[in-house]
């Protein structure tokens, strides 16, 4: 065991894991490479294929994890004590980095992702859960539940859209347009 209490397998897969997330959101995971993610985590070849005899096994991990990160970031905003509106304002504009790409949304775009039911299911999962999340924020400002899961949609649809604007026209601020836009839209009711 390591001082942290997990043992050194755990590190190196925890490792491997890290380095295929930050390697899939930097070239997609049909681009990325074992040994990319090797060099990046580094982690010996025989621990990569003992944690994770394939590619594809390595990339639903990772897809998994990011996932879930994503949507613990998301609901720590959304799930705050504080009134709805804030709320959805604070999501819309949280910080994120604009030119990089949303780390779920651009996976939407690999071909390997799209292909594999199993590698897209945490994707789905997470915009599901995102969408209910949304929806129940929107609900608490009085709109009712089936009015409140449309404009969710819009929502996460405007952030992911403001995403590939900012990255189609290296501006980092269309992002912030888009949701400073809809929040202004939203509070109009």
């Amino acid at each position: 065991m390591t001082q942290t209490g997990i043992s050194r397998g755990q590190a190196a897969r925890e490792r491997l894991i890290t380095a295929a997330q930050e390697l899939f959101w930097e070239n997609g995971v049909a681009a990325t490479t074992p040994r990319q993610v090797l060099a990046r985590s580094g982690v010996g070849h025989g621990s990569l294929y003992h944690h994770f005899p394939t590619k594809r096994a390595l990339a639903i991990a990772a897809i998994q994890r990011t996932s879930e990160q994503a949507l613990a970031r998301a609901l720590a905003v959304l799930n705050q004590d504080r009134p709805a509106r804030e709320r959805l304002r604070a999501f819309l504009t949280r910080q994120r980095d604009a030119l990089a790409g949303c780390r779920i949304g651009r996976l939407t775009a690999d071909p390997d992702v799209m292909a594999d039911a199993e590698m897209r299911e945490p994707i789905r999962r997470y915009f599901t859960a995102l969408v209910e999340a949304l929806a129940t924020v929107i609900a608490e400002t009085g709109v009712p539940l089936t009015t409140a899961t449309a404009r969710a949609t819009t929502v996460a649809a405007v952030v992911q859209g403001g995403y590939v604007l900012a990255r189609a026209g290296g501006d980092a601020h269309a992002l912030e347009r888009a949701t400073s836009g809809l929040m202004d839209l939203l509070e109009g009711d």
